[in-house]
């Protein structure tokens, strides 16, 4: 499992330096827990704060009291504010903001949580660090200004934007692959000036110092004892802790016996660590009982070549930022994958638990048209009498469970069954009080026109349906329903008929699936009436659902020589022809009408066999992909049915693990919509949705789906980080283990193309993915394994998952320019789907309000409106104001200000990518957002709103002869004006007043 460490209760940071080179200033060090809680994984929540968490900021507050010197970092808010909230006395409240205020006591990253960076979306990053954030900044008016992120399993490009943009003046990582981080060290490179975003570059910069080899421990063994060394003196014991409070000791304790010895062995690591950078200053993190020591060392400064003193993370940054020294500058290239060792690639946990990852984006997308439903629900003025201290309450309970999801050991599947476990049930939890929001909305919209009914014996008369799109932009797209009677006549607002089909349903055998066009403007509601049709006992001709007819063809035997291609069926909409081999009931090719080019696609399941035995050899686990050979297929037969309308033709591929078996193991639904006229369906045209099933497997397998094409992709694919950047990632040969390390993570989108045409790949949930082959790339699907580790067995971490999963992915087939000008608006509308609240009616139809009843929020089709909502944060934006009320002990009773409206725009193309849509854009605010009211003040702020930008002035870093980060000028910003000029891939966040009605 590579380096593993747990960390202490109290264990320092040092700053460290041979006597007599010149600094900058005094070097100290900090004694940091590490509060961002690794328990997590294995534990609960509620078990943690029981048995650690309580215990760790209690015994903080109680240590640095008894030591002027002393110094603290915390890191995640999540388990701060529980204690906070629940376990801190006001004696300690009091203390903690004394030590606040002398700087012994600092909170560094100050999310919620400390994200993973490899299978996290943007969206979700910035959502935990603006919970965290507006936390700290309320309760004590503080903004963290460094990073912590010493654990997320590899790191991304995105990071650097993300912490620039929050006001961060450096960034502390550590997990980076081992034989790079072994150059960087020998090349005393660790330390660098980091451009994440290649459209951004210098704007948007960050100082990063990249933990060695050691990361954030300390060599266990010392020469002189068989005991451990230089680790904390105590082990958590779960789930309860010792009722003495008193830990089993697992450290060799410092004695006058010994305090030579520790010292030269300290002194022996500090120096081999100094070699590894640039500077006089080393960060060391140590353990317990260490003020005897360091007054040793320093008392023998001059013999020794070193001396100590505590310090924050931040006095550590401010030593190195005053030497004024030249850093030289790392790209917008990330850190992924991450290895340890040449057989542990930690590319698994990027399908890890695929379950959670898709509920995990399922509230996220939830969460997202909730805030904006709410915000226009309440501007420029309630329409109902929904209370809108319960709605916030809804509002943060899912933010809550979202953000904490995002931890590095939650949505990477890494945790136990048990935590797991928790983290569904929160997110279960928020989303249905969301679902329960969003129904008051629109009932209050509605009244007294079309109250739900209640249940009878006969049946519903009918079903009601409003549809809301919470994006910004006009979207026309297929909603399904599930009805259950087979003829229905769906009718719009007006009372008009609308486009629509029926079909069995593939999910509830006596029920059928209703598709429905729908055309919805931007963060604005469709309502329809679903009623059965009477024309079958009544003889009329009522407009009704067209009836989808289905063809299906036989199980065919998968085909170890190949006679394909003889017997092709057809399957067309307006933008592709799929062709369809009838002797192998595969996809043989797809053709795309504005290149004019077919490429040959076909798909397939295969299966990675590993091992569990770690006597046989390396181990597949949570984290770990260590594949012994290459995948297989797992399937011996195929059935497929096309299920054809005149709305949407389905094609559905049943994959069976031999010709007998009852039960199918996978499955590909693939749907092609055919867009009536008079309707822009551009984007619904242009993609083959596809829904897959996997499972369950057998144990000790990994399923992936390959797509192999005539695209001569020289083995390349480009993967996203974070969906907010692509990463170019060429096939590399190692000595061991290439398949595994060769895997990159897929939150939102991937491709491959050759000189002539590209094929795009847009998921709603993280994957890995790779290229095993020129022209090929496999999405892993699913994993279940088992292996008897110790350390797997003991924690549960051997990922016997036996669920059946049902991923979504898009696929774009086209030129380059047309997948570039789709690939992003295509992307954010699978991820942002509309949503659907379904009811039962009675009695005669309802009169629904008109279409155009609400305006319609539009923003340019570059532009994306990443966030609009009513935060309810209770603070000033006047950092000055907000101040003087904390010191005037006004806190926690101010209301919630829900007249602050939070927005956050974001250009989605990169400098150069597209001829018009990579033109920076020019909105004015005024009009965008008349719908909600008369804007009467923008402020822009920074990234998690704690910062007024006009107020923000992050450090500069010099990477050249008399050049700073400052020396580059930003886009002309005149402050506080409706109209503002958003440039490629910037990300720009402002709280909107609006006139009181």
């Amino acid at each position: 499992m590579g380096q593993l460490c747990w960390l202490p209760l109290l264990a320092p940071l040092l700053l460290l330096r041979p006597p007599g080179v010149q600094s900058a200033g005094p070097i100290r060090a900090f004694v940091v827990p590490h509060s961002h809680m690794d328990v997590g994984w294995v534990y609960t929540v509620q078990e943690s704060m029981r048995a650690y968490a309580a215990n760790v900021y209690t015994s903080v507050v109680e240590e640095l009291a008894r030591g002027q010197q002393r110094r603290f970092i915390a890191v995640e808010q999540e388990f701060f504010r529980l204690w906070w909230d629940g376990v801190a006395s006001d004696q300690q409240k009091y203390q903690v903001r004394q030590l606040l205020e002398e700087g012994r006591l600092e909170f560094v990253i100050g999310g919620q949580v400390m994200h993973d960076e490899a299978v996290t979306h943007l969206d979700d990053q910035i959502l935990q660090l603006t919970e965290g954030h507006g936390f700290l900044y309320e309760t004590f008016g503080i903004r963290p200004q460094f990073s912590w992120h010493v654990d997320p399993f590899g790191a991304s490009a995105t990071t650097p934007t993300l912490f620039a943009l929050a006001g961060f003046n450096a960034h502390l990582g550590s997990r980076i692959d081992y034989d790079l981080k072994a150059a960087m060290q020998e090349a005393r490179g660790l330390q660098f000036v980091w451009r994440g975003s290649p459209s951004l570059s210098e704007r948007q910069e960050i100082f990063t110092h990249i933990m060695d080899q050691y990361s954030y421990c300390t060599p266990s063994h010392i020469p002189f004892s068989n005991r451990s060394g230089f680790y904390w003196n105590g082990v958590a014991v779960f789930p309860k802790p010792p009722q003495d409070g008193v830990y089993p000791n697992m450290s060799e304790p410092v004695t006058p016996a010994n305090i030579n010895l520790y010292a030269e062995a300290l002194v022996a690591n500090v120096k081999q660590r100094a070699a590894w950078f640039r500077t006089p200053h080393v960060l060391w993190p140590w353990f317990a009982n260490m003020d005897p020591l360091l007054d040793h060392i320093n008392s023998h400064a001059a013999e020794l070549g070193v001396s100590v003193q505590y310090a924050t993370l931040g006095d550590y940054f401010r030593a190195l930022h005053a030497l004024n020294v030249t850093w030289r500058v790392r790209d917008h290239h990330d850190f992924l994958p991450y290895s340890t060792e040449p057989f542990q690639a930690w590319t698994g946990f990027y399908t890890s638990r695929s379950s959670l990852k898709g509920l995990a984006r399922r509230a996220s997308a939830l969460l997202y048209a909730g805030e904006s439903m709410f915000t226009r629900y309440l501007w420029p003025a309630p329409r109902g009498h929904l209370d809108p201290t319960w709605a916030l309450q809804q509002l943060q309970q899912l933010r809550w469970a979202v953000s904490e999801v995002q931890h590095h050991d939650a949505i990477t599947g890494t945790e136990s069954p048990k935590v797991r476990d928790m983290y569904a049930t929160h997110l279960a939890s928020g989303m249905l009080g969301m679902r329960k929001l969003m129904a008051s909305i629109v009932l209050d919209e509605l009244q007294p026109q079309a109250p739900m009914a209640a249940s009878s014996d006969a049946g519903p008369a009918g079903h009601f349906a409003s549809v809301y799109n919470p994006l910004a932009w006009t979207v026309t797209t297929i909603v399904t329903l599930t009805v259950g009677f087979p003829g229905v006549r769906v009718t719009d607002e007006a009372g008009h008929p609308v486009p629509s089909q029926i079909q069995n349903s593939t999910e509830t055998p006596s029920a059928y699936d209703l598709l429905i066009l729908t055309t919805i403007p931007g963060l604005s509601y469709r309502h329809y009436n679903i009623r059965p049709t009477a024309g079958a006992q009544e003889g009329t001709q009522e407009p009704a659902a067209t009836v989808a007819s289905t063809l299906q063809f036989g199980r065919r035997l998968r085909r170890r020589t190949s006679h394909a291609g003889r017997y092709l069926v057809p399957v067309a909409n307006d933008c592709y022809i799929v062709l369809l081999d009838q002797d192998t009931n595969l996809m043989h090719s797809i053709w795309e009408r504005q290149s004019n080019r077919t490429v040959r696609v076909t798909q397939e399941f295969l299966e990675y066999h590993v091992n569990g035995d770690v006597k046989q050899g390396p181990i597949s686990d949570n984290y770990l992909f260590t594949p012994g050979k290459a995948a297989v297929p797992a399937w011996e037969a195929v059935e497929m049915e096309i299920v054809a309308g005149q709305l949407v033709t389905e094609i559905r591929q049943y994959f069976y693990r031999n010709m007998t078996a009852q039960n199918y193991t996978y499955a590909i639904r693939s749907r092609l919509t055919h867009v009536p006229q008079g309707h822009d369906g551009e984007l619904l045209c242009h993609r083959i949705e596809q829904e897959y099933q996997a499972g369950p497997l057998e144990l000790n397998r990994e399923a992936v789906l390959r797509t192999s094409t005539n695209l001569n992709s020289q083995q390349v694919i480009y993967s996203d980080n974070n969906g907010y950047q692509m990463q170019r990632r060429p096939y590399v040969s190692y000595v061991n283990n290439s398949i595994a390390r060769n895997y990159y993570p897929m939150v939102q989108s991937a491709f491959m193309e050759d000189g002539k045409s590209r094929l795009v790949l847009l998921s709603e949930r993280a994957h890995g993915i790779s290229s095993q082959g020129n022209g090929q790339v496999e999405v892993m699907l699913h994993r279940r394994l088992w292996n008897n580790f110790d350390w797997d067995l003991g924690y549960n971490l051997t990922l016997n998952d036996t669920s059946v999963v049902h991923p979504v992915l898009w696929l774009l087939l086209g030129s380059w320019s047309l997948t570039t000008a789709l690939r992003q608006r295509s992307a954010l509308a699978l991820q942002h789907r509309p949503v659907v609240l379904f009811g039962d009616l009675a009695g005669t139809a309802p009169k629904l309000p008109g279409p155009q009843q609400q305006e319609a929020v539009t923003l340019p089709p570059n532009l994306h409106l990443q966030i609009l909502s009513i935060p309810g944060w209770r603070y000033s934006s006047n950092h000055t104001e907000h101040s003087q009320n904390l010191r005037k002990g006004h806190r926690g009773e101010a209301q919630a200000d829900l007249r602050r409206v939070l927005l956050r725009l974001y250009h989605l193309y990169e400098v150069g990518e597209d001829p018009v849509l990579s033109q920076p854009v020019t909105v004015n605010l005024e009009a965008v957002l008349q719908a909600l009211g008369s804007v009467v003040a923008v402020e822009e702020r920074s990234l998690t709103g704690t910062w007024d930008l006009s107020m923000l002035h992050r450090w500069s870093w010099r990477t050249g002869p008399g050049r700073h980060r400052g020396d580059t000028t930003s886009p002309s910003r005149p402050p506080g004006g409706p109209i503002i000029t958003v440039h490629p891939k910037e990300i720009r966040t402002f709280f909107i007043h609006f006139q009181q009605q």
